[in-house]
């Protein structure tokens, strides 16, 4: 049965192009190997006369050999074109097919930031600073972190810093939930606010975002 060229097209795959490549190099060995024998035949060629200048055939040569590897090259050579032109084309619908899914892919996660970033709830404050070593640091906020819920603080509730601070005074050496935005994905952190070498309990600084 036939293939359609629909279930062609789906079908090639890397490994199929392989092994048309594959295919390919043992038709150029062939050759290869029948211009050999002419060259053993005095080196003939695909053209050289095989009559003497009287019109007998030539006694130096193997007639039936060199007969036979020049049909035989001529053979080679019109399948190895027609197999060019197909590895050619399944090359050409191999790069379209990885280029559509990789549009597709792309599109599908910009589609999926998209919905997470209607869905996230708004921020209201961020981190712009953090002390190497602090426990901030530690907890693994970063600089530009924006805030969307920390303890009991939200977007609901929140009116401005010492909202936060408060919550951070009664946690000491407790574990906060915060939620904070980054690169347009919700990061859940465990911090615990706790005395270090350095000042506070947190170690970072954060500003009030205005909306």
């Amino acid at each position: 049965m036939k293939m359609t060229e629909e279930n062609k097209k789906s079908t090639i795959t890397v490994e199929v192009v392989q092994n048309l490549i594959k295919k390919k190099d043992e038709i150029e060995e062939q050759i290869k190997a029948y211009y050999d024998v002419l060259e053993d035949q005095g080196g003939v060629g695909m053209e050289g006369s095989l009559v003497d200048v009287e019109g007998y055939p030539r006694a130096d040569l193997d007639l039936y050999q060199v007969r036979t590897a020049r049909h035989s090259i001529s053979c080679l050579q019109n399948d190895h074109k027609d197999l060019m032109l197909e590895i050619e084309a399944a090359l050409h619908q191999l790069h379209a097919h990885e280029r559509a899914k990789r549009e597709h892919d792309q599109q599908e996660a910009q589609e999926e930031a998209m919905e997470q970033e209607r869905t996230l709830p708004p921020a209201f404050a961020q981190v712009d600073h953090v002390t190497q070593g602090s426990p901030a640091s530690q907890a693994g906020l970063r600089v530009g972190d924006e805030i969307i819920e920390f303890g009991s603080v939200n977007p609901g509730n929140f009116q401005n810093l010492q909202n936060i601070a408060s919550v951070v005074q009664h946690s000491e050496g407790k574990s906060l939930s915060v939620a904070v935005v980054r690169d347009g994905q919700r990061v859940q952190i465990s911090l615990v606010p706790q005395r270090w070498s350095g000042r506070g309990l947190l170690g970072c600084n954060i500003q009030p975002l205005r909306r």
